[in-house]
């Protein structure tokens, strides 16, 4: 045998590996963008684009490239863009959170819903997909502690507290400074999200925001799609001082898939495919066929680096290193983005970065905390949290008004 059929035989045997570990101990992910993307090509039209076919080619997800990624759990983005304020916002948020209950009851011998940490449990004891939903933005509240309460029982068992805009009380990663971070509003609706049992998600905020948010949280937090800033430096990462302070917190990072937050040379790449994008009418953000066909065009005159399962590596390397093995997960962002890793094309590649792991040495009970037990952990966690505080303190009802108006 020759040293490469060598190579290519143990490939062959840690990916065989990490499929039977993900049997066992399925992904779970932090962050999905199907339902905007079924918003955005079909008007959730799901006669019209059924994830219980092979949809490869036109989305990243559908239910047997899940099974074959070995996840487990799937937290559902209800995301809406910051383009849509006040009472826009909510209502796209409660069509975002309309179509994952449509897709539970249409998929649901396949699909689980979930609501706690138990329920992740039972889903895979079922051998169902766990699906929760993540709230992507502070604007979807518009403001109102209890539209906040009001998400949190329709099912939406985490918030991101700023998408790429700042919001009237948080400041946003790739936005000019506002509140400085977390204002008193702001930190009112932390502790009421701790209240409710709803996780603090800290992707897309100021690194100032997401100090102030550990400032002010009693329960975990998570980052439902970031990687490392000291691996790639992207304003969307998490700084090593906020990863060293997780085990205190007992929070998760989550690392992303997204080559313009890992991939250095990817970054000013992105910027321009995004401009190019923005010069012929497009948001940055579209992935709608007439948007790739765009994308395709400036890439064949523009080649793109390429991110690999090894660049997510890396990044999952760093962050075991500042966070420890403890506070560490995976958030894809599939169909949320224009381009994926060669090798983790769509939510069949998991396997794809265990076996990555398990070449860099990785235990097997380490992999099963990364891609299970941590999150499951840290959602079981916040809900004992809430228990305590509803045991000893009232919802708030206070305003921004009376909160944050100059002299209050």
């Amino acid at each position: 045998m020759s040293a490469a059929d060598g190579a290519s035989g143990g490939a062959a045997d840690r990916l065989a590996e990490a499929r039977d570990l993900l049997a066992a101990h399925p992904v779970v992910d932090g962050h999905n963008d199907l339902p905007w993307a079924l918003r955005e090509h079909v008007r959730y039209d799901l006669d019209r684009m059924d994830i219980g076919a092979d949809q490869t080619g036109a989305l990243h997800t559908d239910l047997g490239r899940l099974r074959a990624g070995g996840v487990g759990a799937q937290f559902w983005s209800v995301y809406v863009p910051c383009r849509l304020a006040g009472d826009d916002a909510v209502s796209a948020t409660l069509e975002q959170i309309d179509i994952v209950d449509q897709l539970l009851e249409r998929y649901a011998g396949d699909l689980a819903p979930a609501l706690t940490a138990d329920d992740m449990e039972a889903a895979r004891e079922q051998g169902r997909i766990a699906s929760l939903k993540g709230a992507e933005g502070g604007h979807s509240i518009n403001n109102s502690l209890a539209t906040l309460r009001a998400l949190h029982t329709l099912g939406v068992r985490y918030m991101t507290l700023t998408h790429n805009d700042n919001n009237d009380w948080a400041d946003s990663a790739t936005d000019a400074p506002g509140v400085g971070g977390l204002s008193a509003f702001g930190r009112v609706v932390v502790r009421e999200m701790n209240r409710s049992g709803m996780l603090v998600d800290l992707s897309h905020v100021a690194a100032t925001t997401m100090r102030d948010a550990l400032d002010a949280s009693a329960a975990p937090v998570i980052f439902s799609h970031s990687s490392a800033l000291a691996v790639c430096d992207h304003p969307r990462n998490i700084p090593d001082d906020v990863l060293e302070r997780l085990p205190a917190n007992g929070g998760v990072a989550m690392a992303t898939f997204v080559p313009k937050f890992i991939l250095p040379a990817a970054v000013e790449w992105t910027a321009r495919a995004d401009e190019n994008l923005r010069a012929h009418g497009f948001d940055h953000l579209d992935t709608t066929a007439e948007a790739m066909k765009l994308h395709r065009a400036f890439e064949e005159e523009n080649p793109r680096p390429i991110a690999t399962a090894a660049t997510v590596a890396d990044h999952l390397d760093h962050m075991r290193e500042a966070a420890g093995i403890d506070h560490i997960g995976i958030g894809g962002d599939y169909d949320g983005t224009a381009f994926t890793p060669a090798g983790l094309d769509d939510v069949a590649g998991y396997p794809n970065l265990v076996a990555e792991l398990l070449h860099r040495g990785w235990s097997h009970p380490d992999l099963a905390k990364l891609t299970w037990s941590n999150a499951v952990r840290a959602l079981r966690d916040a809900e004992a949290v809430s228990r305590d505080l509803r045991g000893r303190t009232a919802p708030s009802n206070a305003t921004i008004d009376s909160l944050d108006a100059p002299g209050a």
